[in-house]
C-alpha cells in the first residue's frame, strides 16, 4: 500500500478539530510504512525530511519515519524538553557547560525551609544546594524526606505542597 492509497482509505487528510479523523489518518499512514519498499521509504523520507534517506535500513526508516508523521500530526516536543534532552546527552557524553539545566525548576532556593504537618506534628525540611535537611540528615529527593516522615511512598513535592511545573497557573 503506498501513501497516497493509505491516505485515500483512511478518508483523506485531516480537518482542524476532528482527532477521531485525524488518528485514523495517523494510524493509516503508520501502516502503510509496513507495505512500502526501501526505496518507497526513502522517497517517503525526501518528503518529509526535506534530504536524502542517511541510510538503506529498512527498520530504521520505518521507526524515523514513524516518528516524523506522528511529530507532524502531533508536535513534537517543547523548546524546554529538546534543551533537557540535551543537556542529559551531553552530561552522559561527559560534556560540561549545560549542568546547571538539570537541576529540577520546582527546587526553591537554597536555605527556603519547607514546613508540612503530619499526624499532628510539624516538620520542617531546609532545601540545601545539592539535596534536602530533615532531623540533622541530608536527602537527594523530597520523596526521600516524606518516606522517611510517614513510612510510605510519596511524591516528595505534592507531600510539601509544592505544585508541579504548569499547573500552578491560573
Amino acid at each position: 500500500m503506498t501513501l497516497v492509497q493509505a491516505r485515500k482509505q483512511a478518508g483523506g487528510l485531516p480537518r482542524p478539530g476532528t482527532d477521531t479523523e485525524r488518528d485514523a489518518t495517523v494510524l493509516a499512514r503508520l501502516a502503510a510504512l509496513k507495505e512500502m519498499s526501501v526505496n518507497e521509504l526513502k522517497t517517503e523520507w525526501r518528503r518529509l525530511f526535506s534530504a536524502d534517506a542517511p541510510n538503506n535500513s529498512r527498520p530504521f526508516l520505518e521507526m524515523r519515519l514513524a516518528w516524523r508523521i506522528q511529530e507532524l500530526s502531533y508536535g513534537g516536543p517543547t523548546r524546554e524538553t529538546v534543551r533537557l534532552l540535551d543537556a542529559l546527552a551531553d552530561e552522559v557524553n561527559g560534556k560540561p557547560g549545560r549542568r546547571a539545566m538539570l537541576v529540577d525548576p520546582r527546587k526553591p532556593v537554597a536555605g527556603t525551609r519547607l514546613v508540612r504537618e503530619w499526624n499532628g506534628v510539624e516538620h520542617t525540611v531546609t532545601v540545601l544546594r545539592d539535596g534536602f535537611e530533615f532531623e540533622g540528615r541530608t536527602f537527594q529527593s523530597l520523596s526521600a524526606v516524606a518516606r522517611t516522615i510517614t513510612g510510605t511512598r510519596w511524591n516528595g513535592w505534592r507531600f510539601f505542597g509544592l505544585r508541579e511545573i504548569g499547573r500552578d497557573k491560573p
